[in-house]
């Protein structure tokens, strides 16, 4: 599998990944460093008990990462609990619509490791 196929086969958006990072070795380098980084399972953690502050640093980093390697999705879902627990806005979700995109988050999330898992492998 080639790293443009992994992304494919992710719903990842390579050309992001390439126009962030600048060479495909370093897109390597990263993505198989993904599944080992925590970031998502930080996100899940702060969710558990609805800690505002936490889900906000943890999203925010989340964001970051996950845009910076092109996984748009997780990218996206984790913009909007960075949003929503974002210092000064007032909340706009229930606490059950953020923990349905925390679930959504982990399954896309595991779907990305697997991925990630099928490349390395390869």
């Amino acid at each position: 599998m080639t790293l443009q196929e992994l992304y494919q086969s992710i719903g990842g958006d390579y050309d992001q990944a390439i126009r962030v990072l600048r060479v495909e070795k370093l897109i390597d380098k990263h993505i198989r460093k993904y599944p080992a980084g925590g970031v998502t399972a930080a996100v899940i953690a702060a969710g558990e008990n609805m800690n505002g502050q936490a889900l906000f640093e943890a999203a925010h980093a989340m964001k970051g990462v996950c845009a910076n390697l092109g996984l748009r999705e997780l990218a996206e879902l984790a913009s909007a609990v960075t949003e929503e627990f974002r210092p000064g806005n007032p909340r706009t979700m229930t606490d059950g619509e953020v923990r349905e995109i925390l679930r959504r988050i982990d399954e896309v999330n595991r779907r990305t490791v697997a991925g990630i898992s099928a490349y390395t492998e390869a």
